[in-house]
């Protein structure tokens, strides 16, 4: 059967032959003639037989045929949970709609929203969208859905595991009531079930392979090993086995950071990518894996929805997934439109449970494999890493402290000792100076009750005896006893002016005549503290 036999257009057509697909998958023979006709539709099929084609070619057929008069207007709405995939699928459309008068347009965070505004004002007749995003231009009136007519939820499941299902039904809400819906997904969970009742109606259900069931093609193993030799294991096979474009996927962006690090030192091009990487970074990587530039791609499961290469060889799960459904789509980046694949598994003696829950779901036991030299207990042969970072003593490398040093030196501290020797000598040579400091006796070492910053007394005592507060002295920024007397005033390093010492009860504000001005410290003191004396 041929492309043509199932109601497409020549141009469209022609514009899969230019792509190299010849012959229809199972899910495109369903969907696509459902699609033709209008009807909601709930599909699921294996990662990599072709869902994308089956709903963006008949939707491109159905815009083409009923134009609409006047400025553009969006007319499709495909909701993807990730931004890779919803830049894939975006890719799709404009891939197969080279020969038609359509346009798309992209929309998901991670970038500035200033040149998906421009797009939208332009006119657009697909968008392609995560929810978040689309929530924020619809908030800020940048997106008009009145006239959607199609909807589509593409891993429809992925948007509900990542938390996505109020953010959906608050996009329902904009949408108007008559649309043609359409789920596709590789897995569909009761969840997505129930969720497709209350969206669709009356839709046609298409299950091209058996649920939740991998590619045939793919070739599935388990190695077994000790969890901290997983990364010595990795790359053994891959320096062994000569690997080129192996996609590797771990649990944690942490861990996905630090085994991209180790395969750098033993001189094997890696990136990671995950969710705390920027936009722009994310997309370098996945062009440079897609380009054979780069060896290893390391990722989370956020890039298992939304990396399509064509022929990827060697798909590695470093830690086997917690839900048995991500296993489907990590190792259906492999196997892709018909080719061959391996997908091998590093599991742990503690992750035997969660390799036992995906063999069940998939219906297929995996064959185990111990490598000789890796079995449990045996010491680690790796070599010395080949590439090591320069590090500074504390741990870090040079970048790194380069951006935490800090921006001036200290500077060198003043020999407090020295001083006091001059200033000593200078003072039996020529004797006491009005301005000079009298020498204080040694105080006596303060009680714990009595310690206090600055030689202020503590807060409990004062609020216990409110006339404490006018005994407590030195008062911060004034002339006394202790090192800390005169912390917080410009003049602290200053040599007192000549004259007679001022007593307690001048320590009030003084005006140009010199002399002391109504208010200072007592007048400012709640009623009742202390009275209304000047003096003690």
């Amino acid at each position: 059967m041929s492309f043509a036999s199932l109601g497409l257009t020549d141009a469209l057509v022609r514009a899969v032959a230019d792509v190299g697909y010849t012959e229809p998958t199972p899910i495109q023979i369903q969907a696509i003639p459902a699609v033709l006709e209008g009807r909601d539709l709930l599909a699921g099929a294996q990662t990599g037989t072709g869902k994308t084609a089956g709903f963006v070619l008949p939707i491109l057929q159905r815009l083409t045929q009923s134009p609409i008069q006047g400025k553009r207007a969006i007319r499709v709405l495909i909701l993807a949970p990730t931004r890779e995939l919803a830049a894939q699928v975006e890719e799709s459309v404009r891939t197969y709609g080279k020969y038609v008068d359509v346009k798309s347009a992209s929309i998901f965070g991670g970038v500035s929203i200033n040149p998906q505004i421009a797009a939208l004002r332009q006119g657009v007749d697909i968008v392609v969208a995560t929810p978040g995003r689309l929530l924020d231009h619809h908030g800020q009136r940048t997106i008009d859905l009145s006239k959607v007519e199609v909807l589509v939820l593409d891993e429809a499941d992925r948007m509900l595991d990542m938390g996505f299902l109020p953010d959906i039904k608050r996009v329902l809400k904009t949408l108007p009531a008559e649309r043609q819906n359409l789920l596709f997904s590789a897995t569909f969970s009761d969840e997505i079930r129930d969720l497709a009742n209350g969206l669709l109606n009356s839709p046609q259900h298409i299950q091209a392979t058996p649920r939740n069931t991998t590619v045939e093609a793919i070739s599935q193993k388990a190695l077994v090993v000790d969890a901290k030799r997983k990364a010595e294991l990795l790359i053994h096979l891959i320096k062994e086995h000569n690997w080129f474009q192996v996609l590797v996927f771990t649990r944690t962006k942490h861990g996905a950071n630090k085994l991209a690090a180790q395969l750098v030192k033993h001189d094997i091009t890696a990136l990671p990518i995950h969710g705390n990487k920027s936009q722009n970074a994310r997309t370098r990587a996945l062009a440079e894996f897609k380009n054979s530039k780069l060896q290893v791609l390391v990722a989370t499961d956020i890039a298992a929805r939304g990396i399509d290469i064509d022929e990827l060889p060697h798909v590695v799960n470093f830690d086997v997934p917690n839900v048995p459904e991500d296993y489907v789509h990590r190792i259906g980046r492999t196997g892709r439109a018909g080719a061959t694949g391996e997908a091998l598994s590093l599991v742990a003696p503690d992750e035997m449970g969660l390799l036992r829950d995906i063999e069940r779901l998939i219906k297929r036991a995996l064959p185990r494999e111990v490598l000789p030299g890796f079995e449990h207990g045996t010491p680690s042969k790796l070599p010395a890493p080949t590439h090591e970072v320069e590090r500074t003593p504390h741990g870090h490398s040079r970048r790194e402290a380069h951006h935490n040093a800090p921006r001036r030196a200290p500077q060198p501290k003043r020999d407090a000792r020295r001083s006091e020797s001059r200033s000593a000598s200078e003072g039996q040579r020529h004797g006491p100076t009005a301005g000079s400091a009298r020498p204080q006796p040694p105080r006596p070492a303060d009680r714990p009750e009595d310690r206090r910053r600055g030689g202020e007394r503590s807060d409990e005592r004062i609020l216990a005896d409110p006339n404490a507060y006018l005994n407590a002295a030195p008062f911060p920024g004034r002339s006394g006893e202790g090192k800390h007397g005169n912390r917080g005033t410009a003049r602290s390093n200053q040599p007192a002016a000549a004259g007679p010492r001022r007593d307690a009860g001048d320590r009030g504000r003084r005006g140009r005549d010199g002399r002391p001005e109504e208010g200072g410290v007592r007048a400012n003191l709640p009623p009742g503290w202390g009275g209304g004396s000047g003096r003690r």
